[in-house]
């Protein structure tokens, strides 16, 4: 069985670490680079840096930026934000980054899945997907978001993920809205119907506040990618910035008593 992956997540805004309470409310926290560099000596599994201000703002990935992250990091990166294009793609991976992660682009047009997955491989094709709970008193159901959580798409959640992997998809990151910045747990509902949909990886973020919660989540889904921000840069019940992540023997502890849970259905 593949090993679970513990993956930190850092959001830049305006060149800054931030983290965010369900996409809103950014809060500097540091500086990306400081961040990677203490990531290295933690020796986390993987790295997911989003720039959350490209596709708002309609711009280009900061390449400068990419390459000062690629060089200093001694892990799988996983950059996201502003790619648009094939070509986009196979400049940062030229750069030195395993994995680029496209979002509203594959929305508006999943061929652009199956394009870049020629240009650069699937495996190194990771569709992240901004997912809450439908608002209204009758709602029922999840929708999907993009442009920071702006616009609503029609299309169906899963429906969709379904479609990034068909076209695809080398990976999906399931990002809860809802949960996001809350330190209060995953949607394992939400992570339990995806995870029923796809043979692809996939990895889920928000809600993360404890190791324990990530043991929640494996019982829940299996092996999955457990994805975090704040558990990762805040310590305490003040929220105090502090870059930290699980030791070996700890990330061994927490993967072995999720897995133990997992009934496999």
């Amino acid at each position: 069985m593949l090993r679970p992956r513990i993956i930190p997540c850092l959001l830049v805004h305006q060149g800054g670490l931030v983290k965010t309470v369900e996409f809103k409310n950014p809060k500097y926290v540091g500086d990306p680079i400081n961040a990677v560099k203490i990531f290295n000596e933690k020796e986390a599994d993987e790295l997911i840096v989003l720039d959350i201000d490209a596709t708002a703002n309609g711009v280009e990935p900061d390449y400068r930026m990419i390459a000062n992250l690629a060089a200093e990091c001694r892990m799988p990166l996983c950059y996201g934000g502003g790619v648009r294009t094939p070509e986009q793609a196979k400049k940062i991976i030229s750069l030195g980054v395993e994995k680029v992660a496209i979002s509203a682009a594959a929305v508006e047009d999943t061929s652009l899945v199956s394009r870049t997955a020629e240009a650069v491989g699937r495996q190194s094709v990771v569709v992240v997907l901004d997912i809450r709970k439908k608002k209204g008193l009758f709602a029922k159901g999840y929708e999907l978001l993009t442009h920071n959580g702006s616009k609503a798409s029609k299309t169906d959640p899963f429906e969709l993920a379904r479609r990034m992997q068909d076209a695809g998809a080398g990976e999906v990151v399931i990002n809860s809205i809802d949960h996001d910045g809350q330190m209060k747990g995953y949607d394992l509902e939400l992570c339990t119907k995806m995870r029923a949909e796809l043979r692809i990886p996939m990895s889920f973020l928000g809600g993360a506040g404890s190791h324990r919660d990530i043991e929640e989540l494996l019982t829940a889904c299996g092996v999955v990618g457990a994805s975090a921000g704040s558990l990762f840069v805040f310590k305490g019940s003040y929220r105090a910035v502090l870059i930290n992540y699980p030791t070996p023997a700890q990330k061994d502890e927490i993967c072995r008593a999720g897995l133990d849970g997992y009934s496999g259905k």
